[in-house]
């Protein structure tokens, strides 16, 4: 405590010290030299000093700034401190300080501590400031990118419906086509038998005439092109054999279907015929679906 009341007011008292390598009093070129110019100064004085009595050495004065040292080890700190290298003893006496001295003085420490504690108080809040002011840019930044990967989600998400409703438009107008191209093939291969249907209702031949021609042989067909309209809109179209049995349109809509799983039955709109499980086992061609057909599909039956 004394040797800080002391030091109180060195302007290097707040910097970090840092143990000397060297200069020891005594121990360094400069103390040497010091002892040898002493010795010198002795040897030229030594007649003098046998008649007279030298003053004692009270203290330890630096050379370089004049402070008052009391010990060696004072001496090496303010050394180390300052960097002077020029020391000598001196018959001037370090006066102790009064109580009002020391009171002052440690107020004065006393005040340096806290101003010391506020001072780095400061540059730990500064510190957290800014480590906040960067924890929020980064969290705004990773919004940000989150946001903008939601975005780009959302845009997909929207693009693929758009296209899916395409596609779905495309598709129905496709049925269409094919719908309408199967009345016109319908209406091409059956002209005739139309025709004199109609007649027939018109005019009927008495009971002794005798019909002059033949009946026509029905063409038969290998191929037979189903449409079936599912429930949920949507259609199916695939081509079958003539001889395949109904079971067989039947599995084809149960492994191709987008309407779910649930029951269905199957039925033409005209004639209106719903098929029963008899005839599932029945070849297309007896079930009159050949060359061409539209099945209706119809929920609630296996």
């Amino acid at each position: 405590m004394d040797w800080l009341f002391d030091h109180g007011n060195d302007p290097d008292i707040d910097e970090p010290f840092e143990l000397p390598e060297g200069h020891t009093l005594g121990a360094t070129s400069n103390a040497s030299e010091l002892t040898d110019a002493t010795q010198e100064d002795g040897d030229a004085k030594s007649t003098e000093e046998v008649n007279s009595s030298s003053p004692q050495a009270k203290s330890l004065k630096c050379d370089d700034c004049g402070k008052l040292l009391k010990s060696e080890i004072e001496v090496q700190t303010h050394a180390a401190r300052t960097q002077h290298i020029n020391f000598s003893e001196s018959s001037e006496e370090i006066k102790p300080l009064t109580a009002e001295q020391k009171k002052e003085q440690l107020e004065k420490i006393q005040k340096r501590i806290t101003d010391k504690a506020k001072e780095k108080e400061e540059v730990e809040k500064k510190k957290k400031l800014k480590s906040e002011i960067n924890r929020r840019k980064s969290g705004k930044e990773l919004v940000s990118i989150k946001q903008e990967i939601q975005d780009k989600e959302m845009k997909k998400i929207a693009e693929e419906r758009k296209r899916a409703k395409i596609e779905d438009k495309l598709a129905r107008q496709k049925v269409k086509e094919e719908i309408e191209r199967d009345k016109a093939d319908r209406a091409a291969k059956f002209p005739k038998s139309s025709t004199e249907a109609s007649v027939g209702l018109l005019v009927q031949p008495s009971a002794t005439e005798k019909p002059t021609q033949e009946p026509t042989q029905q063409k038969e067909y290998d191929q037979t092109r189903i449409q079936i309209r599912l429930t949920n809109g949507s259609a199916l179209t695939h081509s079958f054999g003539s001889k395949e049995c109904l079971g067989a349109v039947r599995l084809y809509i149960q492994m191709n279907r987008t309407d779910g799983d649930s029951p269905f039955g199957l039925m033409t709109s005209f004639p209106r015929k719903v098929f029963m499980e008899d005839d599932m086992a029945k070849p297309l061609f007896d079930l009159g679906l050949v060359p061409s057909a539209v099945l209706i599909l119809v929920k609630g039956q296996s």
